[in-house]
């Protein structure tokens, strides 16, 4: 009587339960790491060990450029150099079919040689004999491949065995990978936040602050996020002169930001010797056509009051028409503009004189008079006067800010930055 052998069984079992400790033991290392980094070379160390490969790397998806790049890599050099268009060869397939996809003889498997991207064999002097690569999908998203190449054996092919295997191990490599991804955006966004924050506190410092009442000038910026778009700034220049500029930096966002800062910071330094204010528009003009990216402008409008002469010396670059409010209580609008700083080099802006005793004069963003109720109707010129009138009488020092408070407070909701400037003649 014979019996059959239950050897092969045994092993077979073997193998499963060795396979099933992995698992866990990847779940459990992966669990406790999200460095992205140290998940990548984990996962192929692991990976490397069971399968029995002699090289293996780890594919990401680009999904702007839509390729693979290379970011983990063991025993195969260069690859990081190098990427792969998400079409071509096992990995592109493997994409395609999201299933683990194995080459058994990339020399001499005609049906399968076609898949085989022999480019980067060339580019990374290695020699490739048989591949397996399998999709990294979580959350039913497929995030990149991992690519075995060569098995430590004597013909160094892989068998079927050996991709039923990785499919297997890919699934908690994925998981891994994607947390550790997350991970790092998650920290990545939090240091970019932060670093914003830094730029708008920078911003702060370069606004002049207000000073008690009799001083004739005070500003106000309220920004619709962290950074603002908008400058102000004033100055004490002697002799009963002050210096004043009021800018707006076209778009949103951290490049309107940092060009802001750069026509403020040349504003701050320019204004303090060049007591021309179409002369300083002229040269803040200049600078601001070489370095200012396309499509990227600042209106801007600087001016000098004379108290002693009653007088006020204005340019304006593109800026809002200031409102002058007269001591009759009627408005008037100061109009004359060029265009605004960084669209064209050669021009020369001009400068108006206009006569200037007790009335207050109102340099003011878009954002103040776009401002809109939850109906969609914007507050207006008319709207801005309005309230200009009703807090004539509070000093300037403290009038800009109950002015911008009693806008908010009566439903209008602020979607750009808000600035204003007050010049008071007595």
């Amino acid at each position: 009587m014979f019996f059959k052998s239950k050897k092969p069984e045994v092993i077979k079992e073997d193998s499963r339960i060795q396979d099933l400790q992995i698992i866990t033991q990847m779940n459990q290392e992966f669990a406790t790491s999200l460095d992205l980094n140290e998940t990548l070379q984990n996962s192929l160390e692991v990976i490397i060990k069971r399968i029995n490969a002699q090289a293996a790397n780890i594919f990401l998806i680009e999904d702007k450029k839509q390729v693979f790049q290379c970011i983990a890599s063991k025993h195969q050099a260069y690859l990081e150099e190098y990427e792969i268009p998400l079409t071509q060869g096992v990995m592109g397939k493997a994409i395609l079919q999201k299933k683990c996809i194995r080459v058994g003889d990339v020399r001499k498997d005609v049906r399968e040689i076609a898949e085989f991207y022999f480019d980067l064999d060339n580019k990374t002097n290695f020699t490739t004999y048989s591949v397996l690569c399998a999709p990294l999908i979580a959350a039913n998203e497929c995030i990149g491949v991992i690519h075995c190449l060569n098995k430590k054996t004597t013909n160094k092919l892989f068998e079927e065995s050996d991709r039923k295997l990785l499919e297997t191990l890919a699934t908690p490599a994925a998981l891994a990978i994607r947390n550790a991804k997350m991970a790092k955006e998650l920290v990545d966004k939090n240091r970019m936040q932060k670093e914003i924050e830094i730029v708008g506190e920078i911003q702060k410092t370069l606004l002049s602050k207000n000073k008690e009442d009799p001083f004739p000038i005070a500003g106000i910026n309220i920004p619709a996020k962290v950074v603002s778009g908008d400058f102000y700034n004033f100055s004490d220049l002697g002799d009963g002169k002050y210096g004043f500029g009021v800018a707006d930096v076209s778009g949103k966002g951290i490049k309107s930001s940092l060009l802001m800062s750069k026509a403020s910071s040349l504003y701050r330094c320019l204004s303090k010797t060049m007591f021309s204010a179409s002369d300083l528009l002229n040269l803040l003009n200049k600078e601001i056509c070489e370095t200012a990216a396309r499509g990227m402008f600042v209106t801007m409008l600087i001016g000098i009051y004379d108290s002693n002469k009653k007088e006020l010396l204005i340019s304006n670059a593109g800026h809002e028409p200031p409102l002058i409010y007269s001591k009759d209580g009627k408005f008037s609008n100061h109009t004359e503009a060029g265009p605004p700083l960084g669209i064209m080099p050669k021009i020369t802006y001009k400068e108006s004189s206009i006569s200037f005793a007790e009335s207050s004069m109102y340099i003011f963003t878009d954002g103040v008079t776009e401002i809109k109720d939850p109906n969609g109707e914007m507050l207006g010129s008319e709207g801005f006067q309005n309230y200009i009138k009703k807090y004539q009488s509070t000093p300037n020092s403290k009038r800009l800010k109950v002015i911008i408070e009693d806008i908010v407070k009566s439903g209008k909701i602020q979607k750009d930055d808000l600035t204003i400037v007050a010049i008071d003649a007595k």
